[in-house]
């Protein structure tokens, strides 16, 4: 079958960055699905795979952890999916990724995809909503919180594709005030329109920007980007014990500033449930569930702002250099055409 997959790692400028390749139809294993791949979008995971993630000592590496697609085969124990079905994921950064016709992935991490949205529209959003969702109830666990407190969650970098998502779970499905960080007018736009109740500059300085809104703490932050760079501003808008997840890669992260007040700190990666196997891997597959409903009665966009049309090394590495460039609002899909 056709995939794009690359032997070394190479930046996007270089001729060899991803290559068309053929490889064999994957082998299903007991709670697989064999999903005929429709369209996938791009994450800054992808690139940063691409740049530096091991390759097979006798193959490619297959990227790609966001797509939606038809169940055209399903293993001996999969039970939720029959032939035929159109579903979302975001899969497992373990196995061979889904830029390829056929994908091999667990049906416990796949959710029916929603049906007021093409394959397209539907593979801008798995990565991001299971991430942001993850993040919103199962580190920060914002479901806890006392309802009589004015609780308050800080979005740091919220126009990006997981901002995008969070900020309108937090706003359909909390009672918290959701203030968003951006700072060109388009991404503070995109910001309120996907359902911030306030916008602040991450560029300016954040206390200041607070107070000007009445609000002199907050009780959670999610961050988003350079989160390292931000823990002076962090620890400061934060409330004695409020809390504080983070997504991103940070070299270095001092977490002294958080002592004082007792902020708590956790960690979001999609990834770890496929990763480990653990006893909550299907929560994946109920969220994803939730979301698709959400998205069908309209209470969250898909976050699809560029389509690029052939599946092939091409137009992958055209969506890559567009996720590098950082400037991206919303989410590149490629679709197989």
């Amino acid at each position: 079958m056709k995939a794009i997959g690359l032997h070394q790692n190479h930046p996007v400028t270089h001729p060899q960055a991803l290559q068309d390749i053929e490889v064999p139809v994957p082998e299903l294993r007991d709670h697989d699905l064999l999903v005929e791949v429709k369209a996938v979008s791009v994450n800054p995971v992808d690139t940063k795979v691409r740049l530096g993630g091991d390759i097979p000592a006798n193959g490619a590496r297959i990227l790609g952890w966001d797509a939606a697609g038809i169940v055209r085969a399903t293993g001996p124990l999969a039970t939720r999916f029959k032939q035929g079905d159109r579903v979302w994921y975001a899969g497992d950064i373990t196995r061979p990724g889904s830029n390829s016709e056929l994908h091999a992935v667990d049906e416990r991490i796949v959710g029916p995809m929603p049906t007021s949205l093409d394959f397209a529209e539907a593979a801008s959003l798995p990565l991001t909503a299971i991430t942001a969702w993850e993040l919103l109830f199962d580190r920060l666990r914002v479901q806890e919180a006392d309802p009589t407190d004015n609780n308050v969650l800080l979005i740091v970098g919220a126009a990006g594709g997981v901002g995008s998502i969070l900020t309108q779970l937090a706003r359909t499905l909390t009672g918290l005030t959701v203030i968003g960080t951006a700072s060109r007018k388009e991404t503070r736009d995109w910001v309120l329109a996907h359902g911030a109740h306030h916008v602040i500059d991450h560029s300016q300085p954040w206390a200041p920007q607070l107070a000007e809104l009445g609000i002199e703490h907050v009780s959670h932050v999610a961050g988003l980007t350079h989160s390292a760079a931000y823990v002076p501003q962090i620890a400061a808008v934060l409330r004695p014990e409020g809390q504080f997840a983070l997504i991103d890669d940070p070299v270095d992260l001092d977490i002294g500033p958080f002592k004082g007040k007792s902020i708590s700190i956790h960690w979001e990666l999609m990834f770890t449930r496929a990763m480990f196997s653990t006893k909550s891997i299907a929560r994946q597959h109920a969220l994803l569930r939730r979301v698709a409903d959400l998205v069908d009665r309209g209470d969250i966009k898909h976050t699809l702002t560029q389509r690029i049309d052939g599946m092939n090394a091409a137009s992958l590495i055209q969506a890559h250099a567009l996720v590098e460039a950082g400037s991206m609002i919303g989410k590149v899909v490629i679709v197989n055409s």
